[in-house]
């Protein structure tokens, strides 16, 4: 059985489809900036905006003394440890240089040593002053850099808590925005959606229906696609419900069409014969023949038998004789295969 389609018109068809989904492609291009620049129409949330900013500059300003403070305690106080160090090298190389001549002067006993034991004594004490004066001073430089650190820990803590105040502010902000942001965003998608809808309603068998797919299927991607990475938390639902009104609308559409289609099939199986082959098209019954069905009532028949002439179910007819050459044809061709004489009463009108 030949295909309802000549072979250029599939070629045709297939090309037309390749438009529809370039036109679709650049659209979700276009589409997907336009949603990805619509968070630029707010304002960039900044944290100082939401900041007692002469508290926070004098709290920073306090941190970065305190920092300063704490580099230059913690320098002196390595200066401090390093003269600590210095000091107590000296005084053990003096106590070990004393111990050794009073181990050879205990040997030789020589009494006019003594005053050489008064000075070396004395200078081994104020070695042990110096080392004293620097532990000292290391003391301090502890005191200091400790002070230095709790009142930096203290300064930092304070504006720590400013900017908490601060980040809760904002993020509340934050969220108002991105709900914003979002309603745009839906704004812009759910009328597409809508029209979409509509087109698919009414528009898509239009002269012009690769650019109505095209679009539809830019819809749907953007609604269901594009906007679901800047949904918020609660912008699911939104995608759901929107979802589901769109699954029943469809749903219903179809019930409604197929009840529809079912009451011309009943009215149109009632017609006579001939009426019933006039009013299917001649690409129609071809397409419905090349699927092994009935013209007719669209139900399976065995098209091979060549004992069947008519449907089983509906009565049409699907085959009779040439006039001319009494061959046996589909009562739906325009021309005998085998004569190529004008059938006559054929289904349909010329193209």
């Amino acid at each position: 059985m030949s295909k309802p389609l000549r072979l250029s018109e599939k070629w045709f068809r297939r090309g037309l489809w390749l438009v529809a989904l370039v036109f679709a492609s650049f659209l979700i291009g276009l589409g997907g900036t336009i949603v990805g620049d619509l968070p630029k129409v707010e304002a960039t949330l900044q944290l100082d905006d939401f900041l007692d900013k002469g508290a926070a500059q004098a709290l920073r300003a306090q941190l970065q003394q305190a920092h300063t403070a704490e580099q230059d305690a913690q320098t002196a106080l390595e200066q401090a440890q390093l003269q600590r160090s210095k000091a107590r090298s000296e005084t053990q190389a003096e106590r070990e240089t004393f111990s050794n001549w009073l181990a050879a002067r205990s040997v030789t006993q020589r009494a006019e040593h003594d005053p050489e034991v008064l000075v070396r004594t004395q200078a081994l004490d104020a070695l042990k002053q110096t080392e004293r004066r620097t532990q000292q001073a290391v003391q301090v430089q502890e005191q200091a850099a400790l002070d230095a650190r709790q009142n930096a820990a203290a300064t930092r803590q304070r504006l720590s808590d400013l900017e908490s105040s601060g980040y809760a502010r904002m993020n509340a902000e934050r969220r108002k925005v991105e709900l914003r942001v979002f309603l745009y965003r839906l704004a812009l998608t759910l009328p597409l959606l809508a029209l979409a809808g509509w087109l698919f309603v009414k528009q898509r068998r239009s002269t012009y229906w690769p650019f109505v797919w095209g679009f539809i299927w830019f819809a749907l991607f953007a609604f269901f696609v594009e906007l679901v990475p800047y949904l918020p938390s609660y912008g699911g639902y939104v995608r759901y419900v929107v979802g589901i009104a769109v699954t029943v609308l469809v749903g219903r559409y179809a019930i409604l069409a197929l009840n529809r289609y079912l009451e011309r099939q009943r009215q149109a199986e009632a017609l006579p014969d001939q009426e019933r082959r006039k009013e299917l098209g001649y690409d129609v019954a071809l397409a419905r023949l090349a699927k092994n069905v009935c013209p007719g009532c669209e139900r399976p028949v065995d098209l091979k038998n060549e004992q069947i002439d008519f449907c089983p179910h509906c009565g049409i007819g699907l085959f009779d004789r040439c006039g001319h050459c009494h061959t046996r044809k589909s009562a739906f061709a325009r021309f005998c295969h085998a004569c190529g004489t004008v059938a006559a009463g054929r289904a349909g009108s010329a193209d």
